[in-house]
């Protein structure tokens, strides 16, 4: 499985949702034009190669794809959401520290780690 994807509106269910059940991903919003989005998607790669295919990092060209952007209310960009088990579980706007950007994955994957209500209830 890939550790950087590009999704568009005709495979996100597939590429983010479901892929999200697997393995959490972390969907980055951003545009070419987006100064911050030039900066911060590079350093998302990396960390995407440094976590060695412990999360799954989703990118999506809110020009090509305005409905993801709209679906997740992006008000500006870069807009990088958490999603865990089909489900958002944290977001952030703009550009952030490398040191936030770990801490943010750390809690995405310790989001993850957690058994979900429905495998408690079994």
């Amino acid at each position: 499985m890939p550790v950087v994807v590009d999704a568009t509106e005709s495979d996100f269910d597939d590429a983010v949702v479901l892929r999200s059940h697997q393995l959490p991903v972390l969907l980055d919003i951003g545009a070419d034009w987006c100064s911050p989005c030039r900066v911060l998607t590079p350093l998302l790669e990396r960390l995407a190669q440094d976590y060695a295919g412990r999360f799954v990092l989703a990118k999506v060209d809110a020009d090509e794809n305005m409905r993801i952007a709209g679906r997740h209310q992006a008000k500006g960009f870069p807009t990088v959401i958490g999603y865990s088990r089909g489900q958002v579980t944290d977001r952030f706007h703009g550009m952030q520290t490398e040191g936030f950007l770990r801490r943010f994955l750390d809690q995405l994957l310790a989001h993850h780690a957690k058994p979900s209500q429905q495998e408690n209830a079994q």
